[in-house]
């Protein structure tokens, strides 16, 4: 698990104390990543996580428990303790609204039931969970009262259905939230399919549709470019020695390397035996429509440390491991531009050329996979640059201000950031002279008319701040220094 932290700039000392003093003790459980600077200069105002100097993220896999910095850690604060603003990955994984690759790829769906605390201190249980436990003790606090017996079992309740607002916004801190888990399906296996060819990429999409929708492709699939899992495998420099976008001839010079294709799709089979094998049969015949694919289960490449990798995480087993995709260079950092598109050849081949186009321009090479949901793909591209080469970063926030202005002309939008980019993205968001925005806007003026809760997150700014001040756009953050996440 990993928690980011963003740290007011007036709490800049108390962090760096913090982490002097605690070093040693703490040092087998959290790391520091990565130092971001913001480098436009802004308005100062109070409690915003917006506009923050320091941005850090700590491995949580060996921690119990997140302290307030200098106050249970055994030593005094030094002037005060930090103020920090924790997001944990498994948790906003779900609020923001992501998919995953297991069969509950849609987490959010899989969510029932939430308690919330909104911006004025009140505690609202949402759906079923509005209705009181006949057997809650009344005498204690409403947070430690008990929760009646269908809260997590019906997620829409009685009247509206509220927890929607509480995604990919700032209207409440969510401190509690139903998980539907998924039984043990009796059975597993994952499986690889390789095309050798660049164009295999609309077939694949064509044959992926019907199978998805019809439950035989049970995970969320991806269909990987080969260079993403060489970037796993290795960093640039073992594959070539050129500074410049890599060729279709080197590019297919290392999938031959690897054992790869131009396209790789991962999956898995869940069930008994029996059931494995039927869907496996109606899998492969469906594949095997593509000249040159092939398949393997994970004993057949022990050296894919791709395929090793998806073996575990498609059975619910985490992994960082995949992430070395991020050193592909030197000083490795990245942003991700992540459109959705339809589960078509035509709509992946289109977007695929048009990332690819837009970034060899820029001097970057296409890193990217199509990750299958019910009726849609989520398009990741993975723009890895040097953080410390400043004319990598610049071309880095050059070519994903390009592509989203490219995609909202298309008809395409993303449906997640980085924080610079928020405002942008809000933009495209335009149908009906901004009527979302407003809607977005009236229900923030309501909930947190101070601001109070990270003001600016998705483009929604409160009335209390000045948005043209403090709204971001292209050109405003050339230079700046990446993260990793």
């Amino acid at each position: 698990m990993l928690a980011m932290a963003e740290l007011h700039p007036g709490y800049q000392e108390a962090l760096d104390w913090t982490w002097e003093g605690t070093w040693t003790k703490f040092s087998r459980s959290m790391w520091m990543v990565r130092t971001h600077w913001s480098s436009r200069a802004s308005p100062s105002k109070a409690s915003t996580t917006i506009w923050s100097r320091t941005t850090f993220v700590t491995s949580c896999g060996s921690m119990s428990r997140i302290l307030e910095a200098g106050r249970s850690s055994g030593t005094p604060s030094k002037g005060g303790s930090a103020i920090l603003f924790v997001y944990v990955s498994d948790r906003t994984n779900r609020e923001l609204l992501t998919i995953e690759i297991k069969p509950y790829g849609d987490h959010w769906m899989m969510h029932c039931g939430l308690e919330v605390v909104l911006p004025d201190g009140t505690l609202v249980r949402t759906g079923m969970g509005a209705l009181p436990d006949p057997d809650a003790d009344p005498n204690v606090p409403p947070d430690q009262q008990s929760g009646n017996k269908t809260w997590q079992l019906f997620n829409y309740g009685f009247g509206p259905y509220n927890d929607g607002i509480f995604t990919q916004s700032s209207l409440g801190v969510v401190v509690k939230m139903g998980i539907w888990l998924m039984a043990n399906p009796g059975g597993y296996q994952s499986y690889l399919i390789t095309f050798p060819r660049d164009e295999d990429l609309h077939q694949a999409v064509e044959i992926i549709r019907p199978l998805r929708i019809g439950m035989v492709l049970q995970n969320v699939p991806s269909i990987r470019h080969v260079l993403l899992d060489a970037a796993v495998m290795g960093d640039r420099k073992k594959y070539s020695n050129s500074d410049k976008p890599l060729t279709d001839t080197e590019i297919d010079e290392i999938a031959a390397k690897l054992n790869l294709g131009r396209w790789n799709f991962y999956g898995a089979l869940y069930g008994p035996a029996p059931i494995r094998e039927a869907m496996w049969q109606v899998v492969k015949a469906s594949f095997s429509k593509i000249p040159g694919a092939k398949f393997y289960f994970p004993e057949d490449m022990p050296e894919n440390k791709v395929l090793q990798i998806r073996d575990g995480t498609l059975q619910g087993i985490p992994s960082v491991d995949e992430l070395a995709w991020v050193d592909w260079l030197p000083n490795g950092a990245h942003l991700f531009f992540s459109p959705i598109a339809k589960v078509s050849g035509d709509d992946a081949v289109a977007q695929y050329e048009l990332t690819r186009r837009r970034s060899e321009e820029l001097g970057f090479d296409f890193i990217g996979t199509f990750v299958v949901g019910m009726r849609e793909m989520h398009h990741i591209v993975c723009i890895v640059f040097n953080r410390k080469d400043r004319q990598q970063r610049e071309n880095a926030h050059k070519l994903i201000h390009t592509l989203i202005d490219d995609a909202a002309k298309l008809g395409w939008g993303e449906y997640r950031t980085h924080l610079a980019l928020m405002d942008q993205i809000a933009g495209t968001y335009n149908f009906n002279d901004n009527a979302q925005m407003k809607l977005n806007e009236t229900i923030k003026n309501a909930l947190d008319p101070k601001g109070i809760l990270a003001p600016g997150k998705n483009g929604i700014w409160p009335s209390s701040y000045d948005k043209k001040a403090w709204s971001l756009q292209p050109g405003d953050r050339n230079g700046e220094q990446g993260t990793r996440s």
